[in-house]
């Protein structure tokens, strides 16, 4: 694990030194709770929507990603989507990432920057769906995860600790083997979230230089930044769903 910041203890120490952490594992946990009131998925077929389209009303029905959807104007799926999760193993594994990442970057960075790559990191993922496969529905936080590691990986590699020397180059590494070897997962999500996160590495890093490692004390611009990011990232999600998809909706 790359030591970029004090990410010390669990419990109560860990709602203080990374409270967002807290916030987004409970977050997910809720979600998944909701999921597993109704798990009944219908899908009629329909050639002229270019695939199958979602007909009930489930909770999981109305969020997860799936590129007709977003075509037929349910814009929000880019982002709901980051919450739900298939199974109990498919949660645990995000969310035991996600704390590890988490309690690295989170007392580091302040609350404030990790949820910007969080956020920027999650709109990338879907990008990455929506480019590589629109057609197939998509749950899962491991994008925005995956945008995390890759920020904290620039960072880290700023503050003179390698990818490798880290430890958490690796780990990266073999989960990028897992994601083009093992079926079901979705590509584009991973690497596109992996490529947010890494960007928005680069901006902290470059802001951190003209301010003189002060930038966080100046949160402006890193906000008007990501605000834009996310903003172009859903638009262009959203307009390659509707080219893809044309008479949905």
């Amino acid at each position: 694990m790359i030591n970029v910041g004090r990410g010390r203890g669990g419990g109560s120490e860990l709602l203080q030194t990374a409270p967002l952490t807290v916030v987004l594992i409970a977050a997910n946990v809720l979600a998944y709770i909701a999921q597993r009131q109704d798990t009944s998925i219908v899908l009629i077929h329909s050639g002229t929507t270019g695939g199958d389209r979602l007909a009930d009303g489930s909770f999981e029905g109305h969020f997860l990603l799936w590129g007709p959807m977003v075509a037929a104007g349910e814009w929000w799926r880019l982002l709901t989507t980051g919450f739900l999760h298939a199974s109990p193993i498919h949660l645990g594994a995000n969310m035991l990432s996600l704390f590890f990442i988490g309690r690295a970057l989170e007392p580091a960075l302040g609350s404030l920057r990790t949820g910007l790559i969080y956020l920027v990191s999650l709109a990338a993922g879907s990008l990455g769906v929506m480019i590589l496969a629109p057609g197939e529905g998509a749950i899962g936080a491991s994008g925005a995860i995956f945008g995390l590691a890759g920020a904290l990986l620039v960072i880290g590699q700023s503050r003179g600790i390698g990818i490798m020397q880290s430890g958490f180059g690796m780990i990266i590494l073999l989960n990028l083997v897992f994601t083009f070897t093992i079926p079901g997962i979705s590509i584009g999500g991973h690497i596109g979230g992996l490529l947010g996160g890494a960007a928005m590495g680069k901006v902290i890093v470059e802001l951190e230089r003209r301010r003189r490692g002060r930038a966080r004390e100046f949160p402006a611009p890193l906000v008007a930044i990501s605000l834009t990011a996310f903003a172009a990232l859903m638009v262009v999600s959203y307009a390659l769903a509707r080219s893809k998809y044309p008479s949905v909706g």
